[in-house]
């Protein structure tokens, strides 16, 4: 199993945990994303930003095709499951806008997805489009 796949079986783990859920919960949330043609449910653990009232994920990974604007989506956040309806942004300036945001929040996931950041402290925009370039899309998830 790669190391991503260990990593995600260890923080599902912990995220279903009562007392350390509330913890992680500042940061990670746990997506319930459904296989188009398998329709096998896959726990995917990530890190989230909140924005605007909403829930930003940012992620170039595969998984996210799974997912469609209009199509609810089962979450855990915060130890208790709900459910979140579900906006994807996938055009190049939207999603340039929001992986900034999510960079500028969270420096992990900044590093994670290899943006830098300017001398004022923004993310770099050649970062950001490289991103983009790479299949990044935000998913905008607004909790029930």
């Amino acid at each position: 199993m790669p190391l991503q796949g260990v990593m995600n079986a260890v923080m599902r783990t912990l995220l279903r945990a009562p007392g350390v859920s509330k913890f992680l919960g500042e940061r990670l949330l746990t997506l319930y994303v459904v296989g188009r043609t398998s329709g096998k449910v896959f726990e995917v653990p990530v890190a989230y930003t909140k924005h605007d009232g909403d829930l930003l994920v940012g992620s170039p990974f595969a998984w996210g095709k799974n997912l469609r604007t209009g199509e609810p989506i089962d979450v855990q956040l915060a130890g208790r499951r709900r459910t979140a309806d579900v906006r994807v942004v996938s055009d190049e300036a939207g999603v340039i806008t929001l992986y900034g945001v999510i960079a500028a929040d969270n420096k992990n996931f900044a590093s994670f997805n290899h943006i830098g950041f300017t001398a004022d402290g923004s993310p770099a925009p050649d970062d950001l489009q490289r991103a983009f370039d790479g299949g990044a899309r935000v998913f905008v998830l607004t909790p029930r």
